[in-house]
């Protein structure tokens, strides 16, 4: 049964990044014959093996291992959630809204912004990240790259990898924004 999960979860990823099994076997230096077992569940791999499985499928060793979902942790809390602060805590709080955030692809954040503060002095930019961001409520202006937009409650920005960026708040009341973070294809 074990073999049988860990060949599911090997096929997933190789499907997941595109890959037939002869371009997967050439890219992880392993016979095909033995990908080919180890997805069906009737090869037992050695622990190199599996390494070289991992390296080519560019995952952690041991997210091979990882078959059951604990349900639980798929919700997510109001007062259980996890709060982040930035270089002013008196400021700016994330709420990491993310369920299981440790294991997920995605990174769901809401931020409270108060009245005349900015999310940091200088700018952020995210090397793999693609951000969505979306005002629930109040205003907000975004600078990205140094030039500021105004965004009105219910408007949206997409921010991709390396954009310079950061949000003010002008008005005298705080704000919520919704951010949506998820890692780019490389």
């Amino acid at each position: 049964m074990i073999n049988h999960r860990l060949g599911q979860t090997v096929l997933s990823y190789r499907k997941k990044n595109g890959m037939t099994i002869r371009e997967f076997a050439d890219y992880a230096g392993i016979s095909t014959s033995l990908i080919s077992q180890l997805e069906r569940g009737q090869a037992n791999p050695s622990l190199s093996v599996l390494e070289l499985v991992a390296r080519a499928l560019n995952v952690p060793l041991f997210t091979l291992f990882i078959h059951d979902i604990d349900t639980d942790s798929l919700i997510s809390r109001k007062q259980d959630r996890k709060k982040v602060y930035r270089e002013n805590s008196d400021h700016i709080v994330y709420d990491v809204l993310t369920p299981d955030f440790m294991k997920a692809h995605i990174e769901l954040l809401m931020m409270d912004l108060n009245a005349h503060a900015c999310t940091t002095e200088s700018h952020y930019s995210h090397d793999n990240k693609e951000e969505i961001a979306v005002v629930m409520r109040g205003e907000a202006y975004v600078e990205l790259e140094g030039i500021e937009y105004f965004l009105e409650e219910g408007d949206v920005v997409r921010i991709p990898p390396n954009v310079k960026h950061r949000f003010l708040n002008k008005s005298e009341q705080s704000n919520h924004i919704l951010f949506v973070l998820t890692p780019t294809l490389v």
